[in-house]
């Protein structure tokens, strides 16, 4: 078993992580990508007390990154039938709040992202290719109204 640093500066190694929603773990994951926001910026053209013309940068529309999740195919069907719920157009179901839980090399929670009304914009199997002896591996991407980060 790994042994934690003791430091508090060590930055965390993202080992795996974990989709819940609802309170139950949906899969396990090995690749995460995409959480953040960012602003849309204007620029407001000004003069100023003396004149000079300048331009002043403020903050616009909020915007929320998509979240990419990859994993090793496995016999579930989970995220499948979540896409589904949204194929079939039955959006009251399909929105969700869920938690990203990225695990340390013991398998303890090390960090954790909510988000608000989460669905899969996008769920794809793994390219199959018969002389390959890599694993095949499932994408599932999700779009939110909101992200916070939270302690574990």
């Amino acid at each position: 078993m790994a042994e934690k640093s003791g430091r508090s500066t060590d930055p965390l190694a993202g080992f795996q992580f974990a989709l819940d929603i609802g309170g139950k773990i949906t899969g396990y994951f090995s690749e995460c990508s995409g959480i953040g926001s960012e602003h849309e910026v204007i620029e407001h053209k000004a003069v100023d007390s003396s004149g000079r013309e300048l331009i002043q940068k403020i903050p616009g529309r909020l915007k929320w990154g998509d979240v990419t999740l990859k994993r090793g195919i496995t016999d579930s069907l989970d995220i499948w039938e979540w896409r589904d719920l949204v194929i079939d157009g039955k959006m009251k179901e399909a929105r969700q709040n869920c938690s990203i839980i990225m695990f340390d090399r013991n398998y303890e929670p090390a960090a954790q992202w909510d988000f608000i009304n989460a669905w899969p914009v996008k769920v794809t199997g793994p390219d199959f290719k018969a002389d390959s002896n890599d694993f095949g591996i499932e994408e599932l991407v999700l779009t939110h109204e909101g992200m916070k980060r939270v302690k574990v």
